[in-house]
């Protein structure tokens, strides 16, 4: 069966839509929730020839509040993780589950951690109680009735392009909320062939294509392949290999270095 390739820009408007849905102010965040009721209801594109135009709409803009720095804490984020979807094709949050999110900052630095529950287990109160048990990235706010996986209140219409933008999702929900040296996913850049002017030892045979592609199985089961390279230290180019079982928008992910720098 053939794969489905997708042009790198496309791929990269996906991302950066994304992350500006999701982006948190390392010293600020949201007043209030965002509710996706409360919205002005934006149609779903059906593929990415209809993008350009979704992507103008640009990121969300929440009221903002200064919070506290000077000792490392877990907080409840008012960031709405499922607004990011609101525009992305393919995909969409399963009726009556919602996406909610906490950020922990130390300093500069800080992580974050987005988290599935149904509807009626999401109040702020709830939330909240939920911080009481947390210390430290060891002891992260987790409510009882939520997911293992916040990808396991995803759906979607099975197709090529939902699984390429599950995939991006997936990764960059990863590194919400991130700061200082908690930062991974953000230095990685998307590329469709080997950066030039860099001398590169690589691992294992070089692969022939580099373009994002993703193939759908008889059976049901998807696999996507992209490929980035991180630009900070530890620079080398990866293979991004995720497979989605049938029904589920849970990725079985690699992520695998293929070359480094020569020296």
């Amino acid at each position: 069966m053939s794969s489905q390739r997708f042009p790198l820009a496309a791929i990269q408007q996906i991302r950066q839509y994304i992350q500006g849905a999701i982006a948190v102010d390392a010293d600020k965040q949201s007043q209030t929730w965002l509710n996706l009721e409360e919205m002005d209801e934006v149609p779903e594109p059906t593929s990415l020839d209809d993008l350009s135009g979704v992507f103008a709409f640009g990121g969300l803009s929440p009221e903002e509040i200064a919070v506290p720095r000077a000792k490392a804490h877990w907080l409840l984020s008012t960031v709405n993780p499922a607004a990011a979807l609101l525009k992305l094709p393919g995909i969409r949050l399963k009726p009556a589950w919602r996406l909610v999110s906490y950020l922990y900052r130390e300093g500069n630095s800080g992580a974050g951690i987005v988290l599935a529950l149904p509807e009626d287990q999401a109040t702020t109160a709830q939330l909240e109680a939920a911080l009481a048990g947390a210390n430290g990235l060891k002891q992260q706010p987790r409510p009882t009735a939520a997911l293992p996986d916040f990808m396991d209140a995803i759906e979607g219409d099975r197709s090529p392009v939902s699984f390429i933008v599950a995939s991006l999702l997936y990764r960059e929900l990863r590194e919400f909320g991130t700061a200082g040296h908690y930062r991974n996913w953000i230095h990685h850049r998307l590329i469709d062939a080997v950066p030039a002017k860099v001398q590169w030892q690589w691992q294992t045979e070089q692969p022939k294509d580099f373009s994002p592609k993703v193939r759908v199985m008889p059976d049901g089961q998807a696999l996507v392949e992209f490929f980035t390279c991180r630009v900070s230290a530890g620079v080398a180019i990866y293979r991004h290999l995720d497979q989605y079982p049938v029904g589920q928008y849970k990725p079985k992910r690699v992520d695998k270095p293929l070359a480094t720098v020569k020296r």
